[in-house]
């Protein structure tokens, strides 16, 4: 008999649902083409479902015509990129979580501030790009912001009078600690920015709790390989030493049947840019697979 267990928090957070919602709002309503810069979720059959609704992903804001809409994804974009767009008469719609907006204020904030900025993330990640594109930068005593991944880069960071630390969204709360117990030590002044959204929070939460309650033989984890808040549940799982199989896709279980095997206890985790659709159909597909066995 097998038991599938689904995380009490998975899929779409907040943010990222009032986004999408909001693409597909837009395209039942205007006649004007759709666009948004980058990817509007690190998912990409939810991408895919977008695009053939007609929404059109452009890599960078030169790339769209004048007088197109635009809608800024969940991830933000910074405010060179916004100004350029509303200056060539493009119909800018703001989809920014409101969590990454609330670390955009503080990064401009504390920067107008004379505070040393150091961003917790990934340097590549939009988010961070998007932050890192609302501070304004003293060119007087050219305090650029450091980006850090963790408490042995913030180690390398020297000595500042004032330092404020900001967090991307998708971070860990253990690892946000972590740093602020290194910078706290390399400055006069430490602010501390908790700018982790409550639904990574609870996510990360619901994780922990799906196998720490279920004596689990297994979790499936579904979500985009480019997603930052689904690599961090697979960490936090990886360091439960549970046995996870990360899958963007159902179908993708079709070739790991053998992970299925012996598996009577499994858990359903999912990343908060993916879309509830894949989570139920990954549900049915592991019970069908199952009654095969």
């Amino acid at each position: 008999m097998t038991e599938i267990f689904l995380a009490e928090h998975a899929g779409f957070c907040f943010g990222v649902k009032r986004a999408v919602d909001n693409i597909e709002k837009t395209l039942n309503q205007n006649s004007s083409e759709i666009y948004t810069i980058g990817l509007p979720i690190h998912n990409p059959q939810e991408v895919k479902r977008l695009e053939n609704l007609g929404l059109h992903i452009a890599k960078n804001e030169n790339e769209i015509p004048d007088g197109a809409t635009v809608i800024i994804r969940a991830h933000g974009e910074s405010l060179n990129v916004i100004n350029n767009l509303l200056s060539r008469n493009i119909k800018v719609i703001d989809m920014t979580c409101p969590f990454v907006k609330k670390a955009q204020e503080y990064a401009a904030q504390f920067s107008k501030q004379d505070y040393q900025i150091v961003l917790l993330g990934d340097k590549t990640h939009p988010e961070i790009i998007g932050i890192i594109g609302h501070i304004e930068q003293n060119q007087q005593n050219n305090k650029i912001p450091s980006v850090i991944i963790n408490e042995y880069e913030a180690e390398k960071i020297t000595f500042s009078n004032k330092i404020a630390l900001i967090s991307q969204t998708t971070q860990k709360s253990e690892m946000l600690s972590k740093v602020a117990s290194v910078l706290v030590n390399k400055c006069s002044e430490l602010h501390v920015c908790n700018t982790i959204c409550k639904a990574t929070s609870e996510r990360q939460a619901a994780v922990r709790n799906l196998v720490h309650n279920n004596n689990l033989d297994g979790v499936v984890l579904v979500g985009g390989k480019t997603s930052a808040n689904t690599a961090k549940l697979n960490d936090i799982l990886l360091n439960e030493n549970v046995n996870v199989l990360w899958i963007e896709e159902p179908s993708e279980l079709d070739s790991n049947n053998n992970w299925l095997l012996h598996k009577n206890k499994i858990g359903i985790a999912a990343g908060a840019s993916t879309p509830g659709w894949l989570i139920i159909n990954t549900k049915n597909k592991i019970a069908l697979l199952k009654e095969k066995y």
